[in-house]
């Protein structure tokens, strides 16, 4: 059995490492974290998502003291993230994305157990490991 940890950890600097650009970087981690919204709201809400998101960014920022992104008011507004993540160089919006992702994956694994995070994001990891075709080449 894969772990779900090391999915979560390489995704994304998989990807800058196969030269895919900050750009598509950032638009395939929103669309994950729009993944993880649908996946886990009628479970804990947007609200219970959106303190564990906060809760991961703040974490995830002192592990990249470069990255200036503060997490939305609004719970399911990711649109922040995209525009941050869009800024950096490709190996900080892969390194941030995977941090952040990490963070909340390891924050909601503590609360309800691996074994059920696992289960309930399955489909959306499962998305972010096959991830796009490495077609954009810029930063």
């Amino acid at each position: 059995m894969r772990s779900e940890t090391l999915v979560v950890e390489a995704a994304f600097a998989r990807l800058a490492a196969q030269g895919v650009g900050a750009v598509q970087i950032a638009q395939l981690a929103v669309s994950t974290w729009r993944g993880i919204d649908s996946a886990l709201s009628p479970i804990i809400g947007h609200g219970g998502i959106h303190a564990l998101f906060k809760r991961s960014v703040h974490l995830a920022r002192s592990n990249i003291p470069d990255w200036d992104y503060e997490a939305a008011a609004e719970p399911d507004d990711f649109d922040a993230l995209l525009a941050s993540l869009s800024r950096q160089p490709s190996s900080m919006a892969a390194a941030a994305s995977d941090a952040l992702m990490r963070t909340f994956y390891d924050l909601l694994s503590q609360l309800i157990g691996p074994s059920l995070t696992e289960r309930l994001l399955r489909s959306v990891l499962d998305k972010l490991s096959s991830g796009p075709a490495a077609q954009e080449t810029s930063s």
